[in-house]
């Protein structure tokens, strides 16, 4: 019989608690994520917006298209987000040089600044409630990050 190494538990492990662990796991991340969106001002950058400005940044220029395949959107969908960033000035698009037809997406110096900010507010308001844990759960969420990092990768 196999020891559930978090929980001590000597139960076998079997789908029925991995569906329970990944309910729990699914519920506090998106309470966590929810939070996060409620401590930004109204009409400001959806998180598809926020999640396509960071790619960019991160990334460098790219075309509509290979947006909507990374963000795991329609085209149409990345379209309207793409509308309103460039409308706000955050992002800016050229004509792709290799060909005419395709246009390629670059992040402007304002949607950079707005991004910094805007991460630099939640990187903030998490710091100051992981403030109110003790050293020994910082350190649990700590060892949690890389786990969580690829699960994420593994969606």
């Amino acid at each position: 019989m196999k020891v559930d190494a978090d929980t001590g538990d000597d139960h076998p492990y079997t789908s029925e608690r991995a569906a329970g662990l990944a309910s729990a796991l699914r519920l506090a991340v998106a309470r966590i994520t929810r939070r996060l969106r409620q401590a930004h001002a109204v009409g400001d950058v959806s998180l598809s917006g926020v999640s396509v400005l960071a790619r960019l940044a991160a990334d460098g220029p790219a075309s509509p298209g290979s947006l909507a395949d990374l963000e795991r959107v329609r085209p149409q969908a990345m379209a309207t987000t793409l509308a309103v960033l460039e409308q706000r000035g955050l992002v800016r698009r050229t004509p792709d040089p290799a060909d005419g037809r395709r246009s390629i997406v670059t992040v402007t110096d304002d949607g950079r600044a707005m991004l910094a900010a805007r991460r630099s507010e939640s990187v903030q308001r998490l710091a100051d409630v992981l403030d109110e844990f003790t050293p020994q759960e910082r350190a649990t969420l700590a060892a949690a990050l890389p786990l969580l990092d690829r699960l994420a990768e593994r969606l």
